[in-house]
């Protein structure tokens, strides 16, 4: 007997028939008037993370909101991260209520506006917001630049639909936003670069997934717990050795060098033993030792060094 019971599913499964833990997203994006314009989204996720020649995060939304109609026409728009403020995520809640024009919602909002950091005609980013993601949209997937022919069709669109980027059903779209810029304000910068403690943490609200027909719940930030991630087992020296000086035809590494590579788990060490390769070819370095080791294992150490 299954201690489970099957729950129907019905449209926005996330919120009416689950409670699916997410974060919450303020999206400014171009009107058409060359304003900027927010929208609350929570559908909003990592997607390209590594081995591409960008990051991306992945948005899904109606294709009749103002967000998605000005990304199908302009292709930009800013991912602003806020606190658990009880009074903006109040505020949070009223930009993502559907129905209204962009000048509607702007004209009581409560949040002051900035520019970015990237080039070019670009959505203002909130000036509180913790961290910031301005991003364009890659509409060269799937051919999507040919959806930008078809706004305007706020009622439902008709096939054709794209699988995954573009308009993807009568009234869904899906977006890959390229990264360009990450912001950060300097308090958490900071944490990152030089070490992240539990109070150093943003206070980051988590949105519920379920709502019903006359809240939205949302939790605010508790304290997070560290727990330690389990020691490796470590490699065969004589296994990572035979591996490193095979990878490329000019880099080598010294013993040295592969004792530092031990711990990395059999499944990624071609990965980062390329990652290293790819950082010597750029330095000029054809032997690697564990001091050319040290730097390459500080991902940050440009940013330190500034």
């Amino acid at each position: 007997m299954s201690s489970f019971k099957n729950l129907r599913m019905v449209d926005n499964f996330y919120q009416t028939s689950a409670f699916f833990p997410m974060p919450t997203v303020l999206i400014s994006t171009l009107a058409d008037d060359g304003s900027t314009t927010i929208g609350a989204y929570s559908l909003c996720f990592p997607y390209y993370i590594a081995g591409k020649s960008y990051y991306a995060m992945l948005l899904e939304c109606r294709n009749s909101s103002n967000t998605a109609q000005n990304i199908l026409k302009r292709g930009v728009c800013a991912l602003n991260f806020l606190d658990d403020s009880k009074d903006d995520f109040r505020e949070t809640v009223r930009l993502g209520f559907p129905g209204e024009t962009s000048a509607q919602k702007m004209k009581d909002c409560k949040f002051e506006l900035e520019v970015g950091q990237s080039e070019g005609k670009r959505p203002l980013v909130i000036s509180k917001a913790f961290q910031v993601m301005e991003c364009s949209w890659d509409d060269s997937l799937e051919n999507a630049f040919e959806d930008r022919t078809r706004v305007g069709q706020l009622d439902g669109i008709e096939p054709p639909y794209r699988s995954f980027n573009g308009i993807t059903s009568k009234f869904g779209c899906h977006f890959i936003l390229k990264i360009d810029k990450m912001l950060m304000k300097e308090r958490f910068y900071n944490a990152i670069v030089n070490g992240v403690k539990a109070s150093a943490f943003p206070h980051v609200p988590v949105d519920y997934g379920y709502r019903d027909s006359t809240n939205f719940w949302y939790t605010k930030f508790t304290r997070p717990i560290a727990m330690k991630i389990p020691a490796a087992k470590e490699a065969d020296l004589t296994g990572v050795v035979y591996a490193a000086n095979r990878i490329d035809d000019k880099v080598k590494f010294t013993e040295d060098a592969c004792k530092m590579m031990t711990k990395v788990p059999r499944v990624f060490l071609k990965v980062a033993l390329q990652g290293c390769v790819n950082w010597a070819r750029v330095n000029g370095v054809t032997l690697i030792t564990p001091e050319h080791m040290k730097i390459i294992n500080d991902k940050r150490s440009k940013e330190k060094s500034r």
